[in-house]
């Protein structure tokens, strides 16, 4: 392998360390914001969503 596909390889992975880590920050977010919902939406008159 050249120093190109060396370099291009070690880009690739890192920025799929970096997608992933967006995904995962994604995903806790996702989760924060339906608990508080879960929480306080019978204290505040919403439907719960499930």
């Amino acid at each position: 392998m050249s120093w190109l596909g060396i370099a291009l390889v070690v880009l690739g992975v890192w920025l799929a360390i970096k997608v992933a880590g967006f995904a995962l920050k994604l995903v806790m977010w996702g989760v924060v914001l339906f608990g508080l919902y879960w929480l306080l939406a019978p204290m505040l008159g919403w439907p719960r969503p499930f």
